[in-house]
């Protein structure tokens, strides 16, 4: 049975005391959300081993926004995968469309960095998306196929089964504006398919696929009910520890 994940991406919000504040919020709101969901929060490199400590001992997970596609070396202002690992981090975001767009990551260096995560035992959140003339053109899913093979395809199959992926339609990041269930199952459908494909229906059918975009409590249960969404990657929402917990609270 697939892994049922609510992960929140802070981004680049909160200073620390605002950080520490909301974490303990949702550490203390996961009581009212059923036992089989993952709750992730996911702050600022800078808030990482004080709400690790915080959550220790709760069943909130704590992720990065990022990590370096090197293990270590002259590279000033990056995160390495070890250094994520030391700080007790268990789940890190790769392919964000933002770090796509702002950073220009690449397919390639995304699969480095899915390759140091994995040695580190990090759990990553694959992101993969489309930008809105993409999809108006039809191209969201020859967009997303080339995502997924470049990145991950290169991974064995016993690295692939430790890894999240969370679509994100670019145009409704940020936007307001939500995939709908059905375009969302449509997408995810299509994911499980090209993992099928390459590694076999058994491992597609084990693979938690997350939809990321502009998920909040008013959407979040006719999202969740479609087969292929096992949860979700929130932004904006997740920064309110009681919308954070009502999305969750709608498996």
């Amino acid at each position: 049975m697939r892994k049922k994940i609510v992960a929140g991406n802070w981004k680049m919000n909160t200073s620390l005391a605002e950080g520490f504040s909301l974490a303990k919020e949702v550490i203390a709101g996961s009581s009212r959300v059923d036992q089989g969901v993952e709750l992730v929060v996911i702050p600022p490199f800078t808030h990482l081993s004080e709400i690790v400590k915080l959550a220790r001992g709760s069943r909130v997970r704590v992720g990065a926004q990022n990590c370096a596609q090197w293990p270590k070396g002259a590279y000033t202002g990056e995160v390495s995968a070890s250094m994520l690992q030391s700080a007790g981090v268990e789940y890190v975001i790769l392919g964000h469309s933002e770090r796509r767009e702002y950073f220009n990551e690449t397919n390639r260096s995304l699969f480095e960095k899915l390759q140091l995560a994995l040695q580190e035992n990090l759990t990553p959140i694959f992101c993969c998306g489309e930008k809105l003339g993409e999809r108006e053109a039809g191209q969201h899913f020859a967009v997303v196929e080339k995502q997924v093979a470049e990145s991950l395809f290169g991974l064995e199959t016993r690295q692939v089964q430790q890894v999240v992926i969370a679509y994100e339609p670019v145009w409704a990041i940020g936007t307001g504006k939500t995939a709908t269930a059905d375009q969302a199952q449509e997408m995810h459908a299509f994911i499980r398919g090209l993992l099928a494909g390459k590694y076999g229906s058994t491992l597609a059918d084990s693979i938690s696929i997350l939809y990321g975009g502009s998920c909040k409590p008013s959407n979040a249960a006719e999202l969740f009910a479609k087969p292929d969404v096992d949860g979700g990657l929130i932004g904006g929402a997740s920064l309110v520890a009681a919308d954070f917990i009502a999305i969750a609270g709608s498996f």
